[in-house]
């Protein structure tokens, strides 16, 4: 039988415009959460979605609540036609969109925690200015290598941050280490080597004092046990309890992201169609390489989605999701 895993995207997949042709197509959304989102943060989260400006919403505490709130109601949307998934998994900042499908948070608990994490994260990078860097082409190993060469030269952190493929690592540190680490991959034959407009550095050890403080949040919060399985990027693996949510979403401060691992792991569960919710294409193409044969899927337009209903929804449901 075949089996659906929606997929989260995380923060880089945000762009000026992104949930406006769910809205528009289902304009109850407006009310029930956009309106609710300015509200509970105190600025124009819907305006800064679909009208930018795009300097502004790749700030960190504006980027994260951002593309969670357009997963969200992206989610909202799919569920309103009857298309639910069988497991679901997010890359990074997506692992709290994937919470909240599970059934661990509440939507609007978990737009006040990304919310504080990105506050977090740029309280960091205002003190030790970081970035990330991608680099295809080069195998694991291969960047771990050249990221010890590029700390030794510049007495600085860079590190594997995330391993989104098996030839496309994410490094992650302070500017001139990861700089220099990009510098160093080209030499070796990288295929590309590029700085990734994130706003700061993000699952390396210069964000490990904030992680103790975001625990704290955690912990007085009421998570609850998935009801369906949710995989962390973290672990690679399920989470089974709401202690061990808590305890995922606390370790992405310094923890790599195992996409692929995460990816894989799916597809071993039987997993063979995967439906990235959210802005952008990024997972969904990750996944189809990662895992040849399986058909993946996005949500970030309106034709996309419709390809989305005519392959999932069954047709008495064709008419929902007026909400």
């Amino acid at each position: 039988m075949s089996m659906t895993a929606f997929v989260f995207p995380g923060q880089g997949s945000q762009r000026v415009g992104m949930g406006r042709a769910l809205v528009e197509r289902h304009p109850g959304f407006l009310a029930s959460h956009y309106r609710v989102a300015d509200e509970i943060l105190g600025m124009p989260l819907s305006e800064l979605c679909w009208e930018g400006p795009a300097e502004e919403l790749r700030a960190m505490p504006v980027t994260q609540p951002a593309v969670f709130l357009t997963s969200v109601v992206a989610l909202e949307v799919l569920r309103a036609y009857g298309v639910e998934p069988d497991a679901v998994a997010g890359h990074s900042l997506g692992e709290f969109a994937a919470m909240v499908a599970a059934g661990v948070l509440d939507w609007t608990v978990g737009l006040r925690l990304v919310r504080l994490r990105g506050e977090l994260m740029e309280s960091v990078n205002r003190s030790v200015p970081g970035s990330m860097g991608a680099v295809i082409g080069l195998t694991l190993a291969e960047v771990e290598e050249l990221c010890a060469r590029a700390a030794a030269a510049t007495g600085e952190v860079v590190e594997i941050a995330n391993r989104n493929d098996h030839r496309q690592i994410v490094v992650s540190g302070h500017r001139g280490a990861v700089a220099r680490l990009l510098e160093l991959a080209e030499v070796a034959g990288a295929r590309r080597a590029l700085t990734l407009e994130v706003g700061g550095a993000a699952h390396c050890s210069l964000l490990s004092g904030i992680e103790m403080e975001f625990g704290r949040a955690l912990e007085a919060l009421p998570l609850r046990d998935p009801v369906i399985p949710v995989f962390s990027a973290v672990t690679a693996a399920p989470v089974r309890t709401a202690r061990e949510a808590a305890d995922c979403l606390r370790r992405q401060f310094t923890g790599r992201v195992l996409w692929a691992d995460t990816a894989e792991a799916l597809a071993k569960e039987g997993v063979d169609r995967f439906v990235e919710v959210g802005p952008g294409k990024t997972l969904s193409t990750l996944c189809g390489r990662l895992c040849p044969g399986a058909d993946t899927f996005r949500t970030s337009d309106g034709d996309h989605l419709d390809r989305v209903l005519a392959a999932f929804a069954a047709p008495d449901r064709q008419k929902a999701g007026s909400a």
